[in-house]
């Protein structure tokens, strides 16, 4: 299934005017077609975003200091996302207009999971996005694009496993505070990838 891009507050002709809609569009289309079913879309959507030129060093810090970064950064850009659940909607785009109100990027990507609960009261995913970045107007006011995934049946193994526990375990060790260098951990407990240690909304893929 193809991303369902939604724009914001004039977002996407800001894109276009600091030649980067194209860019992102493409960006965008490789990572629908390499994080599909992918075991692990953590760790492939940093690959991905390396090859194509987001994650260049020193360019990724939230705040100045600290282990907090974006996925992505490009000509003012800032690309963030977490595919693990739809509720990371509140903290990525927090992390967003943090920068913005700092000046530190132009507009921002936000890239979440379309996947939801069929228990839930709302209509569609797209639905919902658009009455939530309505509803959280003025806190969060940025021009910003989100873009909607559906990843498939994400299949993993007891390996795969076995490697977050370990990379989980070798961060903490670093630093049980959270706050050593790079970028905070992707893995959600029980799940592949996740900024939901930190945000109390995230729920199952």
């Amino acid at each position: 299934m193809p991303f369902d891009l939604i724009h914001f507050r004039d977002s996407g002709k800001i894109l276009k005017q600091i030649k980067m809609l194209k860019d992102v569009n493409s960006t965008l289309k490789y990572l629908d077609n390499v994080l599909y079913e992918a075991p692990n879309p953590a760790k492939l959507l940093k690959e991905a975003l390396m090859e194509t030129g987001w994650r260049e060093n020193g360019t990724l810090a939230v705040l100045e200091g600290r282990g907090y970064q974006f996925k992505g950064l490009k000509n003012g850009v800032a690309m963030e996302g977490n595919f693990s659940a739809y509720e990371y909607i509140l903290e990525g785009l927090f992390r967003l207009q943090v920068s913005f109100d700092k000046g530190t990027i132009t507009t921002g990507i936000l890239l979440l999971t379309a996947a939801r609960s069929e228990k839930t009261k709302f209509g569609s995913t797209r639905e919902l996005c658009e009455w939530e970045l309505e509803q959280l107007f003025p806190t969060i006011s940025m021009p910003v694009s989100v873009a909607l995934f559906d990843l498939g049946l994400i299949r993993r193994t007891k390996q795969d496993e076995r490697e977050d526990l370990t990379e989980l375990r070798d961060k903490h060790q670093m630093d049980p505070d959270g706050g050593e260098e790079g970028e905070r951990s992707d893995l959600d407990p029980g799940e592949d990838e996740g900024e939901g240690v930190e945000s109390a909304q995230a729920s199952a893929l």
